[in-house]
């Protein structure tokens, strides 16, 4: 079994918990007194994050304590490192470990010192510029996102070293949590980059396709007018039906551009009809028409989920007081089992095993060139839109050759949808897209019209061909295609094939029809993020799409690995609500109790975001302790605060928040964001200024230093700056090596070379209309 140490912290704890539900075994390091999580949210978050893992103490400040990490790190194959300083005196000469350094802004750049939680790294990384009201402050994504995100990059980062290190030594692998924010920003960036605007904060609704939130007779529901004609058509039907339609019978309303200019009426008239409805009916209606819309759950309801239920997504944790429910893990593994039951170990309960004598894993020799970790690794990339095609831009980012098939048979909306065209040419040209570009980098393009049964014959030669399959359809569409996991078994023996549908391929739900934003409403994030019951924003932009494809390059590498111990290829069965919901952190152990909370913490005061000089300049900041609120007092030149008793400590200060608030904001509103976050940051207090996209590509120093943004030439729309790798593996990088394919610009190679086809074959292919 693979060994992980884990040296905790709060950008690192989620790797850990993921690397414990793909079974490796995690032994966790904690100082003599425990871990911090052992008394954060009334140990709570020690029972969600640290659940499975083994426990040893060691005061690593002794030189005992040293001794004995240096033992356990000889032996261990991963170090997991989320600490402030690093191990690095413990790793020097270990040429076998795959360390994992995890900080807020990165090892290298001119703030690698700044302090970072999960607020402020969500603000130097762009999240919080796209959620809240376009006229209000920006808003929070709950339940530590930002931190999240880090974690599962820096999970993914552990599986590239473990592969890299099959062909040479370990290597550490620097994660930049700021970094990894930047990278799953949906369009936040790519709209500056490719049209030159910045989008305000879209409020309730979607900024891109015509979704958004609406208010339930009893809640909030996610949904809105679908991607295509045939959604349209049937919700109009509905509206109809119900006498609800007022004018949108009416002609001109059939013309997509037309709603979309005049998206403000038709939301109106859709609103009247769903306020009538309570949430959970309405959606329920809905789906039975194939419309996508989800009710707003709450954390606490989703045990209640039927969907969730029967596919077994939760887990029983086994603490000192008793048996507890938790959330799951993003999907079932090995080979469909799923991790049922986890005992949270007590402080040092494993002390025993570093007494354990175990040898140092063997180091291959280096080959002569160094090649990306997934070399050698074939993709056939079936999917579209967001969450697949960003599953496999981290596949093809590493190495691994990703075939993408489309056509213009069946179009990828970000090729050829005028509302989800990035561009500052004509929105016509499907090679001129920046939301595809940027997305889709580093792949070819098979143009295969698979409505065919030419073109299914063509997708199974090359099934036999390749490594892994990832797909992000519905969940009938592979059996409909005769291409069933047990098909694609018999096809290719080894292959790992990837499904990526909102639900899931099996359960009572498995037909229902998602996209990122009702995947968040049904999996407790949209619930959560707001201001209060009454006052819920939501989770607007592709959040959950960007989760649900890290998730699946998780599961890729695993299968991978797995595949390569013991020769089974598997069907990760991905379903995007359980990704998401598996993000969601303490919420479901704390109880009915747990509402949206702004942008505040539940211990640390004062935590918000202010108001700074400028036109909607703000500035994140988060005190934890009573020393840093002195050292704020001390900045913002009322030091006499940190001593009154009336704002001393955590809890009065929350108690008198229009005091706190009201002078940190008076001090904020006279300073520029960046000069407020340098002078709060020179004295140890987390802060950081609000970032959109502009900023992040033109103004933000550690970004450039770590040269995040890649410029690439492409053969139609030019050259353009693309979002980088977060991951910096030293020995073997990713990077962006080629820019997104022209629709259909390597079929006759592909064919020729992967699939063996002859040039007189591929012909007749292409006079039956199959290649197009």
């Amino acid at each position: 079994m693979l060994r992980v140490v884990e040296l905790s912290g709060p950008f690192a704890r989620f790797a850990g918990r993921l690397l414990v539900g793909l079974g490796y075994e995690v032994i966790l390091v904690e100082p003599p007194q425990g871990d911090p999580t052992r008394h954060e949210r009334g140990g709570d978050a020690f029972v969600h994050w640290h659940a499975g893992k083994r426990s040893v103490t060691l005061d690593t400040a002794t030189p005992d304590g040293a001794a004995g990490l240096r033992r356990l790190i000889e032996g261990a194959d991963v170090l997991l490192d989320g600490t402030t300083a690093g191990a690095k005196p413990d790793t020097e000469g270990l040429d076998h470990l795959v360390h994992v350094r995890v900080t807020p802004f990165g090892l290298v750049g001119p703030r690698s010192d700044w302090q970072g939680t999960d607020l402020v790294v969500a603000a130097l990384g762009g999240m919080l510029a796209q959620v809240g009201d376009p006229d209000g402050p920006p808003l929070r994504l709950p339940e530590q996102q930002a931190e999240q995100l880090a974690g599962v990059n820096a999970a993914i980062a552990a599986l590239l070293g473990l592969r890299a290190r099959r062909t040479g030594p370990g290597q550490l692998v620097d994660v930049s949590a700021q970094a990894c924010v930047a990278a799953a920003l949906e369009a936040g960036t790519l709209a500056y980059l490719h049209e030159d605007r910045v989008p305000p904060r879209p409020g309730r609704v979607h900024p891109l396709v015509p979704h958004g939130l609406f208010r339930a007779a009893d809640g909030y529901l996610g949904g809105g007018l679908g991607g295509s004609p045939r959604m349209w058509d049937a919700l109009l039907d509905w509206l109809r039906e119900e006498g609800a339609a007022a004018d949108l019978a009416e002609p001109r309303w059939q013309d997509p551009v037309e709603r979309k200019k005049h998206q403000e009426h038709v939301f109106k008239v859709v609103q009247d009809f769903v306020g009538r409805w309570p949430k959970a009916e309405f959606a329920q209606r809905a789906q039975a028409r194939k419309l996508p819309w989800a009710a707003v759950d709450l954390p606490h309801e989703l045990p209640d989920n039927p969907q969730l239920a029967a596919r077994g997504f939760f887990t029983r944790v086994r603490t000192a007081e008793g048996e507890r429910t938790d959330l799951g893990f993003p999907f079932a593994f090995p080979e469909g089992r799923r991790i049922q039951e986890l005992d949270v170990s007590g402080l040092g309960a494993d002390q025993d095993v570093l007494g354990e004598h175990r040898p140092a894993p063997p180091v291959a020799h280096p080959q002569d060139s160094v090649r990306p970790a997934l070399h050698g690794i074939r993709v056939l990339d079936l999917t579209w839109v967001l969450a697949g095609p960003y599953c496999t831009k981290i596949l093809a980012d590493h190495g691994a050759e990703v075939i993408k098939v489309e056509s213009a048979g069946r179009p990828d909306p970000t090729r050829f949808a005028p509302f989800m065209h990035l561009s500052r040419g004509p929105h016509t040209d499907p090679n001129t897209n920046g939301y595809f570009n940027d997305v889709n980098r580093n792949k070819r393009s098979l143009a295969l019209d698979t409505r065919t049964a030419e073109g299914v014959e063509v997708l199974r030669d090359l099934i036999a061909r390749c490594d892994v399959l990832v797909e992000n359809f519905s969940s009938t569409v592979m059996t409909k295609l005769g291409l069933g996991y047990e098909e694609l078994r018999r096809i290719n023996p080894g292959i790992v094939y990837v499904s990526m549908s909102g639900m899931g391929h099996t359960g009572p739900r498995n037909g229902w029809v998602s996209y990122a934003d009702t995947v968040s409403a049904s999996g407790g994030l949209t619930g959560l993020t707001g201001w209060g019951p009454d006052e819920v924003v939501g989770v607007i932009y592709g959040h959950g799409d960007i989760v649900a494809g890290l998730q699946a390059a998780l599961g890729t590498l695993a299968a991978l690995e797995h595949r390569t111990r013991t020769g089974r290829g598997q069907h990760i069965d991905l379903s995007q609500l359980e990704a998401i919901a598996a993000h969601m952190g303490t919420s479901l152990l704390a109880g009915p109790g747990k509402e949206p909370a702004g942008n505040t913490h539940p211990t640390w005061s004062p935590q918000g975001v202010y108001r700074c000089l400028g036109d909607d300049r703000w500035l994140a900041v988060s005190v934890r302790d009573d020393t840093e609120w002195a050292a704020l007092c001390e900045v913002i030149g009322r030091p006499e605060l940190a001593t009154d008793e009336r704002t001393r400590t955590a809890p009065a200060r929350r108690h008198a928040f229009a005091l706190v608030d009201g002078a940190l904001g008076a001090w904020t509103r006279t300073l520029p964001a960046d000069a407020a976050a340098e002078l709060l940051q020179a004295h140890g207090v987390p802060a950081g200024a609000v970032q959109d996209g502009r900023e992040l590509v033109e103004h933000d120093p550690q970004l450039r230093a770590r040269g995040f943004y890649v410029r690439a030439e492409h053969p139609v729309a030019g050259a353009f700056l693309h979002e980088g790798v977060p991951l910096r593996l030293t020995r073997t990088p990713g990077g962006i090596r080629e820019p997104a394919p022209v629709l259909g610009a390597d079929t006759d190679s592909v064919l020729s070379k992967v699939a063996g086809y002859s040039v007189e074959r591929i012909q007749l292919l292409r006079d039956a209309g199959v290649l197009r």
